[in-house]
């Protein structure tokens, strides 16, 4: 019985991802509030099948009722979760909120497939972080010295860089932990959230001349430069490319864009030959099998995870995803297709590309100089963060150990994305209060 349910869920799982990310693309085009929301409420009502799906799967093949604790712990946090931020923020924007919940339940069951123990941390980490996000989209609102004290904020984050590089502990080659009794943290993940605000609030009041560009620019590339001092160039990259991207909107100058990327691939050339974990995983991604059991062997396990999973996955508890390294948080992308499939990796991806589209649209729409450079920078690390590892899991390019935003394992990361999507979800508020009262306005001059 077990063994016909699990075969039917391959394909059934598949399904409901792909209708999910359908629903997901279809509500941009809709018109009317009444279709979306019934866009958006197939999507959570595919959310949850998908959950308890997964779930019954995972209980099914290991009679843990720890799986089923879970499960009901999880399904308690959305309703809670749902229910409170409807209440407090009634005009949310829906889709980030739909979106972050599918790639919650995603992280959840696989989790829970390949370690109970990471899934139950993993959970308290969601819980955590939506609680205090509970109060973000107010605490932007109101607390206006995030758009005041930029250099205030730049110094903190390059104190808490310097302190990890003084005090913190290599892991996968990079200097990048500290750990405070039985507490591990990766720093670098909370200061990606300050570097943002920092770097928005003084390009915000900056006067574009060369010599203010120019200490503006010292002040990112300390940043950068730390981070290369602590081998963790996957979040050297990340900070880089986002100072490089809010300079440029700041300015509207694409001599700087072009001078950044060109600095950018100069450096990525020193960088291979200053660092030997650089060149080991440059040849490692040129040809992998050339040295299969040592320096190739991650991303040939990666590999051979993807291929054997084929388009359908071979389903939940039957394929053999222990092979993959790092599989709970850099390569659980290659443990997700191995199971569920190439199709439903491919519509996760999708999921992705909706989440940013919202991000873009909406640091067009803000107004506020500060706000519009805010949610421009947490929309380029999640993109940067996103694709790195994609493209190291399937090879696209050379591994960055850089996590999966929401999906991988580890609380730091997980706390951070979840800051920056709600940080994303009050601009949206706060640029469709400062709408009305503009509408307001105008109705007003009408009338008299």
């Amino acid at each position: 019985m077990e063994t016909i349910i699990t075969e039917l869920s391959r394909y059934l799982i598949v399904i409901l991802m792909a209708l999910y990310t359908f629903w997901g693309f279809a509500a941009f085009s809709a018109k009317k509030k009444k279709k979306k929301a019934r866009l958006y409420r197939k999507q959570r009502i595919n959310m949850h099948i998908f959950l308890l799906l997964g779930h019954l799967i995972l209980y099914l093949n290991t009679n843990d009722v720890i799986i089923l604790g879970l499960y009901g712990c999880e399904l308690v946090f959305f309703m809670i979760s749902n229910f409170l931020y409807r209440k407090i923020y009634g005009k949310m924007n829906q889709p980030i909120v739909n979106h972050m919940q599918m790639l919650f339940s995603i992280s959840f069951v696989m989790l829970a497939r390949l370690n109970v123990d990471s899934a139950k941390k993993q959970f308290a980490y969601m819980a955590a972080g939506m609680v205090v996000c509970m109060i973000l989209p107010w605490l932007l609102r109101h607390y206006h010295k995030l758009q005041e004290e930029g250099w205030f904020y730049a110094v903190l984050g390059l104190i808490l860089l310097l302190v990890v590089l003084f005090f913190g502990k290599a892991k996968y080659g990079a200097k990048n932990w500290l750990y405070i009794g039985p507490l591990s943290i990766q720093p670098s993940e909370f200061v990606k959230v300050i570097f943002v605000f920092a770097f928005a609030s003084i390009l915000s009041q900056t006067k574009f001349t060369l010599k203010n560009v120019a200490k503006v620019s010292a002040m990112a590339a300390a940043f950068v430069l730390v981070l290369v001092l602590e081998k963790d160039l996957g979040a050297a990259l990340i900070f880089f490319l986002c100072y490089l991207f809010m300079l440029y909107v700041a300015t509207g100058k694409k001599r700087i864009l072009a001078a950044g990327l060109g600095a950018g691939a100069a450096a990525s050339f020193v960088g291979y030959h200053l660092f030997s974990h650089v060149r080991t995983r440059v040849l490692a991604w040129q040809n992998p099998w050339s040295d299969i059991d040592n320096k190739g062997y991650q991303i040939a396990q990666s590999l051979f995870a993807i291929g054997t999973g084929g388009w359908f996955g071979m389903g939940l508890m039957q394929g053999m995803p222990d092979r993959v390294p790092i599989r709970e948080s850099d390569f659980i992308f290659a443990a997700i297709s191995e199971e569920l499939g190439a199709f439903f990796g491919i519509c996760m991806i999708l999921i992705y590309v909706s989440c940013f589209i919202w991000f873009a649209s909406i640091a067009v729409k803000a107004a506020n100089p500060f706000f519009k450079l805010s949610a421009l920078g947490f929309t380029v690390i999640m993109m940067s963060q996103t694709f790195l590892t994609l493209g190291g899991v399937t090879k696209f390019i050379p591994s960055t150990g850089v996590t999966l935003p929401l999906v991988s394992y580890g609380g730091s990361s997980v706390l951070s994305v979840i800051v920056m999507m709600c940080s994303l979800q009050g601009i949206h508020l706060i640029s469709d209060k400062e709408d009305e009262e503009i509408d307001e306005e105008q109705e007003e001059l009408e009338e008299e």
